[in-house]
């Protein structure tokens, strides 16, 4: 039989057919497959279907059979990424804030071409479970890669760093001044991405917001810092800033009800110096940035936990509680 002329990208053809269109499920029969090369121009004998399909194999492509003879179909049995798999990035890219409606949905539909066509519409489904808040800055997504290529470059960078006004403006820290940072790591933290950073001015490692981040660039000056990197724990970090809020690092200690020993490890780790008490109460000593953020996770327990010490945090949680009552007409 003589060859078409694209008979070179046949077995091209096929693996991309049964990538696509077969999984346990759905196999396809040696027919279809010649119907399908047909429809592109190429002729086919059952026979080399055959031969294409163990050359698919060697390859290392797990095409298995789904019974015998003329009947028979062939299918993907196994790929790169398992569906419970592809579930859980389908899930983290929807529910990430930081990436916005458009590049999500982007995303996903690159996600699902890593699974079958009918597995597919299981993860279009799984799109649909939860309406979450989104940013709406589409150019967070490439602030990550532009820090990534900092880090990488051993660079410094630099950008603008903004908040949010009451009139939904925004307005730049240091009187629109750009920050000269050099970066470290990323950390996702409460729903949101944060760069970590060494500021060489304060001579202290700092962190900031991805999405409040603007006109990021990377700078020839190599960065700065290392030797407090060397030492730096994102974990331990992670734990000790709440909400990345910032605040005074101290050292506190902080009595709880027995029933929330579990809320405290999971917060600060198994590692936390607990206390057992025998009144059904428990003393937890911590590293903790002291900040609003702080108080209002303490707050939060209400008479099940009490600041015990320092002195000073002791008083400025209870300053701040009996001002927060004042603007009730307490």
């Amino acid at each position: 039989m003589p060859k078409s002329s694209n008979q070179k990208l046949k077995l091209l053809y096929i693996m991309k057919y049964l990538l696509d269109e077969t999984d346990e499920d759905n196999p396809v029969t040696t027919s279809q497959i010649i119907e399908m090369l047909a429809g592109v121009g190429i002729k086919a004998e059952r026979k080399s279907i055959y031969e294409n399909i163990e050359d698919l194999r060697q390859f290392g492509i797990d095409v298995e059979n789904s019974g015998s003879g003329r009947s028979s179909g062939y299918y993907i049995a196994s790929r790169d990424f398992e569906m419970p798999e592809l579930k859980l990035l389908v899930d983290a890219v929807q529910s990430s804030k930081f990436i916005t409606r458009t590049k999500s949905d982007k995303l996903i539909k690159k996600i699902e071409g890593l699974a079958g066509k009918f597995q597919a519409q299981q993860l279009q489904r799984q799109v649909f479970v939860s309406n979450r808040i989104k940013h709406d800055n589409e150019s967070i997504y490439y602030n990550v890669d532009e820090i990534h290529t900092a880090i990488n470059g051993d660079r410094k960078l630099s950008f603008y760093y903004f908040d949010w006004t009451a009139d939904k403006t925004k307005k730049l820290h240091r009187d629109g001044k750009r920050y000269i940072i050099s970066p470290w790591a990323l950390s996702w933290d409460d729903e949101n991405y944060y760069m970590i950073g060494y500021d060489s001015d304060a001579d202290m490692i700092k962190h900031y917001r991805v999405d409040k981040m603007e006109k990021i660039c990377a700078e020839e000056q190599k960065r700065e810092g290392r030797e407090k990197f060397d030492k730096f724990d994102m974990a331990v970090y992670s734990k000790k800033v709440f909400g990345m809020f910032g605040g005074e690092e101290k050292t506190v200690s902080i009595r709880f009800r027995d029933e929330f020993a579990g809320v405290v490890i999971d917060r600060f780790g198994r590692d936390a110096m607990i206390i057992p008490g025998k009144d059904g109460y428990f003393t937890v000593r911590i590293n903790a940035f002291v900040s609003p953020l702080f108080y209002s996770w303490v707050f939060g327990f209400g008479n099940g936990a009490r600041i015990i010490s320092p002195e000073e945090v002791r008083d400025e949680f209870s300053a701040m509680v009996a001002d927060v009552m004042s603007k009730y007409g307490r």
